[in-house]
């Protein structure tokens, strides 16, 4: 072959080369299955935030590092007070949870449960074991609604950049906590930005930062590390069944302390 053919030669390569690196690049959004093919795998198996647990002889036991607290601002500092002091006072205080309500974002993506994710064409969704919630999260380039339904876990819009998945969710109710105190509370103005990335092939990475101009001083940013398990299920999760809270006459929750009858 002449100098001059492998010269055509290699242009041609080089661009065909730097055509398909652009195609991966543009074409990660996940709106057809070819795409969806692409897409970084956070599908295998299910995936776990480790507590614990068994560990092999002689390991260390893991150092826990509390997440960093968010910055109340002035009139939720004392809501989140006004509680925890009615609570040191013996006051029980009502909370969903006792009646069955999920907690929502952000906290369903802390519960000590698993959760599994689903790629599709447009759509990724994420699925708790908790309370059996399922997220939605829309990649076919649509944009928020400008008055989104209030609802538990939001209106999340999803995109790629490279390898990492970015959520961003608005529309909440505001009768969820914000973290797992439920006297720590949010308005209907908080905003969600999740960045979930792999870090190695049995390891997710997922970075929240959640903004509230009414509740929050200043953006609180917390990350958590979910574990895969490859040969997992999802579990049946049903709150009511067994339930031994109560309402009472005033609508408050309590709980039935004393044990549950024994089939003779």
């Amino acid at each position: 072959m002449s100098v001059r053919a492998l010269v055509v030669s290699g242009i041609l390569a080089a661009g065909v080369l730097t055509s398909g690196l652009a195609v991966a690049q543009s074409g990660n959004q996940g709106r057809t299955w070819a795409e969806v093919a692409r897409l970084p795998d956070f599908t295998t198996g299910i995936w776990e935030i480790p507590l614990g647990g068994p560990r092999p002889p002689g390991a260390a036991r893991p150092v826990f590092t509390p997440p960093p607290q968010p910055q109340l601002t002035p009139a939720y500092a004392a809501k989140l007070k006004a509680y925890n002091d009615a609570r040191a006072k013996g006051q029980e205080q009502d909370t969903p949870a006792a009646n069955c309500v999920p907690p929502g974002m952000p906290e369903i993506m802390g519960q000590p449960y698993p959760i599994q994710i689903m790629f599709g064409p447009g759509q990724i969704s994420l699925q708790a074991e908790a309370y059996e919630q399922i997220r939605h999260i829309y990649t076919d380039g649509r944009k928020h609604k400008d008055d989104p339904d209030e609802t538990y876990n939001g209106e999340s819009i999803g995109h790629w950049e490279g390898g990492t998945l970015v959520v961003d969710t608005i529309g909440f109710t505001a009768d969820t906590p914000l973290g797992q105190n439920y006297g720590l509370r949010h308005s209907n103005k908080m905003h969600i930005v999740e960045r979930m990335h792999l870090t190695d092939p049995d390891t997710l990475l997922i970075e929240t930062t959640i903004t509230d101009p009414e509740a929050l001083a200043q953006p609180w940013t917390t990350t958590r590390t979910f574990k895969r398990h490859r040969d997992w299920t999802i579990s049946e999760y049903v709150c009511e069944q067994n339930n031994r809270n109560l309402v009472d006459d005033n609508g408050r929750a309590g709980i039935i302390l004393a044990p549950p009858p024994q089939d003779k």
